[in-house]
């Protein structure tokens, strides 16, 4: 891994995001062979990240990563306020109880989709599209760097067909997921810690356990909103950022 990532650290993202696409449809589809949903994805997924972790941690790269503390000013505090917004979106229908918490593992997917669907791809998503490629990207240029991994990370979520998903409700994904994408770049670039992101991103995909399935035209005006939220946010943070350098 270290010889890669000193070769050359764009191939490397490149190889970690094939990685973490093939090896979670791989264990999703052969989790439902099995017959238990995310039976295998889940221990895959905390292998993944401890692995992914502790690779960082030896080789002195947390803070490069946005994995230690946010050291912004007072004000930069209210660049988190759209964060709140997003972090809600899966409540704005209502809430109730997908699947229960009591049951055993072999009843319900509880346990195993709140690590593997809920915390630990936002933490590998996070590290590899905002850390990983964004940095390797940046050396070349900020602008590119935060338009090609905001839109890849978009992208990436086409992978959901594969596994069985609506063709709307995925290519409405891909739209908010790239606009949120730009959001979270900007905030990385911006404060240098990328635990704003990692927490929203899992509140996002905790709080689905418990929000109501929205209708079409909800899940339309849901993207909207996303989408124009952050957006609009990412123009304003970039606005900034830009007036402070005159």
């Amino acid at each position: 891994m270290k010889h890669l990532y000193k070769k050359s650290e764009l191939t490397f993202s490149l190889v970690l995001v094939g990685l973490y696409v093939a090896l979670f449809s791989i264990a999703d589809n052969l989790s439902r062979s099995i017959g238990i949903e995310k039976i295998l994805t889940a221990p895959l997924s905390v292998l993944f990240v401890a692995v992914l972790y502790v690779w960082i941690h030896k080789n002195g790269l947390l803070k490069k990563y946005g994995l230690c503390a946010f050291d912004g000013k007072a004000k930069d505090y209210f660049y988190f306020i759209p964060l709140f917004v997003i972090g809600s979106c899966n409540l704005w229908n209502g809430v109730q109880l997908n699947c229960s918490p009591m049951a055993t593992a072999y009843q319900s997917p509880f346990i195993y989709s709140v690590i593997s669907i809920c915390v630990i791809p936002a933490v590998c998503e996070e590290l590899i599209f905002r850390g990983f490629l964004f940095k390797a990207m940046a050396k070349d240029g900020i602008k590119s760097a935060i338009i090609v991994s905001s839109i890849t990370f978009g992208l990436g979520h086409i992978i959901n067909l594969v596994n069985g998903a609506e063709l709307l409700p995925t290519f409405l994904q891909i739209i908010y997921a790239t606009a949120i994408g730009f959001l979270f770049t900007m905030l990385f670039h911006k404060g240098k810690c990328l635990w704003p992101c990692i927490i929203t991103h899992s509140v996002v995909n905790s709080l689905s356990v418990i929000g109501v399935e929205s209708t079409t035209t909800e899940k339309i005006i849901s993207a909207v909103i996303l989408t124009a939220v952050s957006l609009g946010y990412t123009a304003l943070i970039y606005k900034n950022k830009k007036h402070c350098k005159t």
